[in-house]
């Protein structure tokens, strides 16, 4: 049965297809430890307001000013190459406290009401190269369909573990890993895995294994597939198809495909789950003018879950607020985007969009170990919908060169049936970034 495929073995037989047929002399790491090196800055500078309207009223606000720096090491001369990633990251609280702390881009405070002034962390990661082939081992930039760290915040978040990936064909990339504890992206320290949706309690999780593939050899077709097991909760098991279709010069098309399969395995931690959603869009381009139309359906009574701050949601109705992934979930979303390029103002976009999901929140199991939170007895007809605006203009040159400043704004309103598994919010973000080249 599906449910119950370990994927350890997975993991090792994609080791073992790795190519090694290449000639030492063309595959040798030539550019040196030192040669091949880069470092990297990055400031984000956050400001959230979160503001829960009806009943529960709460307003969060947080400011802060993070920073990162990525050092990347190239590899020793040789056949074999070795090679050392280092990372460290600052966050800095401007204001938020005073009961306004909690909209995630400060540590949760000690019950003071104030999140602490400061918060750091640091990293590292050993790495091997061999022919088309690097091996990872440490803490972990990740980002792929079922195992991806959160960077919608101040401050990134990391996994530590191990990664594997081979690029020796042409178009394609083999990846697979596994990965124990996360730093989130509003901590210094690390911890145990857990999901987004699920209510674990006490119980912790061993550590997510993956293995996976993407082909991308034609510039305007693009799939892939993965498969995911996180130790004693679920499998699974992930597809998507991309293709761009060019009418003229000027016009094209772009359907696309997401696909999801997940099912609990082992001790099921979180209970049962047989969870199949997917996502469909058509986007039409024309003059810098992109409008897309999105489908998105939960097929399961549990919501479809994924690691917790993580960004292993490659949905297309994955909004800023909400996922749009309750049980049985459907929904629908209409986006407008414009360059503005076309009318000489290079660097400035705009969006807008707007969705709505239907829920049936009777059929929720109410005894789930993990997912009875969403179980509503007069839930049959809930529904909600999200409003997104989004404004980004990047500097093209100059000394400020990148330099990115975003506006967004999102407002999500539910019926009361809704409202007993979420809330009514409007959010406002405003997020400056200059990453910066040192070498």
């Amino acid at each position: 049965m599906i449910h119950s495929l370990k994927l350890s073995p997975l993991f090792i037989a994609l080791a073992a297809t790795i190519p090694t047929f290449a000639s030492a002399e063309d595959e040798a790491s030539k550019d040196g430890f030192i040669e091949g090196s880069s470092l990297k800055l990055h400031a984000r500078n956050y400001y959230m307001n979160h503001d829960i309207r009806g009943p529960h009223a709460e307003d969060s606000k947080e400011w802060g000013q993070g920073f990162l720096g990525k050092f990347e090491s190239g590899f020793t001369q040789g056949v074999v190459g070795f090679g050392l990633d280092v990372h460290a990251m600052l966050g800095l609280k401007l204001d938020g406290g005073g009961g306004t702390d909690g909209s995630s881009i400060l540590p949760v405070s000690d019950g003071s009401g104030k999140a602490p002034t400061t918060f750091s962390t640091a990293g590292a990661a050993l790495k091997m190269r061999a022919f088309d082939t690097e091996l990872k081992a440490g803490d972990l930039f990740l980002t792929n369909p079922v195992i991806a760290g959160g960077e919608t915040r101040m401050l990134p978040q990391t996994f530590r573990g191990v990664s594997l990936t081979n690029t020796h064909f042409d178009g394609w990339m083999f990846e697979g890993g596994q990965v124990s504890f996360n730093k989130p992206y509003n901590q210094s320290g690390v911890h145990r895995l857990t999901t987004t949706y699920g209510d674990l309690g006490d119980q912790s999780i061993k550590h997510l294994t993956w293995a996976g593939a993407s082909w991308s050899a034609l510039p305007e077709l693009s799939s892939s597939l993965y498969a995911a097991e996180l130790k004693d909760v679920w499998n699974q098991y992930y597809y998507d198809l991309d293709y761009t279709y060019a009418l003229n010069e000027s016009i094209s098309l772009n359907p696309g495909l997401h696909f999801y399969h997940t099912r609990d395995t082992g001790k099921a931690l979180l209970g049962d789950i047989n969870n199949n959603t997917f996502s469909l869009h058509l986007a039409v381009a024309m003059a810098g003018h992109t409008v897309t139309a999105a489908y998105q359906r939960v097929n399961g009574d549990t919501p479809f879950d994924y690691i917790n701050q993580g960004d292993s949601v490659y949905l297309d109705n994955s909004q800023q607020y909400s996922d749009f992934n309750g049980p049985n979930e459907r929904s629908w979303k209409l986006q407008y985007e414009y360059d503005f390029s076309g009318l000489g103002v290079a660097g400035l976009t705009a969006s807008a969009s707007y969705s709505r999901g239907e829920l049936d929140l009777t059929k929720a199991d109410p005894n789930s170990i993990g997912y009875g939170n969403w179980y509503n007895p007069q839930g049959k007809n809930a529904h909600h919908w999200e409003r997104d605006l989004g404004l980004k203009y990047v500097i093209q040159e100059g000394k400020a060169k990148d330099l990115a400043v975003g506006l967004r704004w999102a407002t999500n309103r539910g019926n009361d049936a809704y409202q007993s598994v979420d809330n009514d919010v409007d959010e406002y973000r405003v997020i400056i970034d200059y990453p910066l080249d040192v070498f």
